[in-house]
């Protein structure tokens, strides 16, 4: 049956503009980063992409090396897209990333032109796409020149194959050089992606008041710290759990006695507020002003819309922010 999206998907989901741009992104993204590589459940992967949709979440980012192996969550992605999305692309935003190990040799890694260019192509490919809504440098490389970077970026956007840019887990002063260079050439970078949530708060050392002072957005990923901010492991860790499996996750010794008591606490702020802890945890990063989207991931359709619950009860008084700062101290 081929799929047809929910005639009311946009009635509750929140869109923010990202930055000054006049790009809006749903206040929840959809990370493809786990559970949509060709190893996966390829319904159970269908099945979230059309709930997201439904929920009104607009934003399916990608990467290159996503999916097990590297690559198959774009080629799953294009596969869903062409068979069930193909009418609805227009009302997608759909990104994707290069700067992580992905093939053989010294061209597939980090951040030269020739490996940004090529990989886009490749990425394409895979999606079955003739352009991407956002384009990511997806982590700084020390070895080649920014300007080598960016103007690779600049020129995906010039050549057609992207329609904005963007980068991410780059570190504050090397930040601040890329908007310097992009407004030179007048590329429309428009956001950054980094990794924030309530135990992992570098993004308050700067790079919020940068972002915020020069109109770009931010896309938040990991709010929930790869479940640790939910109640999932206050009873010892699951035999099914990514930790368990030795899967790539947090490891074991990040679940400490002191952060299981923390969220017991926050659960308890949670309930008062008719919340869950990961809907706590999302609202509370979206609170941010320069962050425009909090990007979640999932393992089935329930968990997406959990967390989509999140948006609504985004308000938190000055009570309530003391009471959590107290807790995460």
């Amino acid at each position: 049956m081929t799929y047809v999206a929910d005639a009311k998907r946009y009635d509750q989901m929140i869109y923010n503009y990202c930055g000054k741009s006049g790009l809006k992104v749903p206040a929840i993204s959809l990370g493809l980063y786990r559970n949509f590589g060709s190893t996966d459940d390829f319904e159970n992967a269908k099945n979230m992409i059309f709930t997201a949709f439904d929920l009104g979440i607009t934003h399916f980012d990608l990467a290159n090396n996503y999916g097990e192996p590297r690559g198959s969550a774009e080629e799953i992605f294009g596969k869903i897209l062409v068979q069930e999305l193909k009418g609805y692309r227009d009302e997608l935003l759909i990104s994707t990333k290069a700067g992580y190990d992905m093939w053989p040799g010294p061209y597939g890694d980090f951040g030269s032109r020739k490996y940004m260019l090529a990989s886009l192509d490749q990425s394409l490919k895979r999606l079955q796409l003739d352009y991407v809504d956002i384009y990511y440098s997806h982590r700084y490389d020390p070895n080649t020149p920014l300007e080598e970077t960016i103007g690779a970026l600049d020129a995906a956007v010039k050549q057609g194959k992207a329609l904005y840019v963007g980068i991410s887990n780059y570190p504050l002063e090397k930040t601040k050089e890329a908007i310097k260079l992009f407004r030179e050439l007048n590329t429309p970078f428009i956001v950054h992606q980094f990794q924030y949530s309530m135990f992992l708060r570098d993004g308050e050392n700067g790079m919020f008041d940068l972002l915020e002072e020069e109109g770009i957005g931010a896309i938040v990923y990991q709010p929930l710290y790869q479940g640790l901010l939910t109640m999932k492991y206050v009873n010892g860790i699951p035999k099914t759990s990514r930790i368990a499996q030795n899967v790539d996750s947090i490891s074991a010794d990040q679940i400490t006695e002191e952060r299981i008591e923390k969220v017991k606490k926050l659960n308890v702020l949670a309930e008062r507020r008719g919340q869950s802890v990961p809907q706590l945890a999302i609202s509370w990063v979206l609170r941010q002003k320069a962050v425009a989207s909090a990007l979640i991931g999932a393992r089935n359709p329930e968990q997406i819309v959990e967390n989509v619950k999140s948006i609504q009860n985004l308000s938190f008084t000055e009570e309530e922010l003391t009471e959590i700062e107290n807790i995460l101290e």
